[in-house]
């Protein structure tokens, strides 16, 4: 079993940063693939960055492109979420998640676990 705990999360103004970290334990996920998502009441999930397991590959979506790095360490089970410029359309509860294939999927139902999700709320 594995268990994706999310952490970092807050209140911050526009043009602020967070980072997020999602450690994970009972399993490595050195071989898997991890994604980062968001969800805000009413919508569904939305992708938001994907990185291989060597850190190699990375996929972000549009939105996010230039001001979140997504990247990760297998030496720690973790995975990260550096993001910067944040606006108040990134208010979202951010959620990372584990694939276990090689590819960069950005569909939420190709991946196995999930975490819990922690908050993010950015005011203008």
């Amino acid at each position: 079993q594995v268990t994706l705990v999310e952490s970092g999360g807050g209140l911050v103004q526009a043009g602020g940063s967070l980072r997020l970290s999602c450690a994970a334990s009972g399993r490595t996920l050195s071989s898997y693939t991890m994604g980062w998502f968001r969800q805000v009441p009413g919508k569904e999930r939305e992708f938001v960055a994907s990185i291989n397991w060597s850190g190699g590959s990375i996929y972000y979506t549009d939105s996010v492109k230039g001001r979140f790095t997504i990247s990760r360490d297998n030496a720690k089970n973790t995975v990260y979420l550096q993001m910067s410029s944040l606006k108040p359309e990134d208010t979202a509860v951010y959620y990372c998640a584990a694939n276990p294939s090689t590819w960069l999927w950005s569909d939420p139902a190709r991946y196995d676990y999930w975490g819990q999700g922690t908050q993010v709320t950015i005011s203008s």
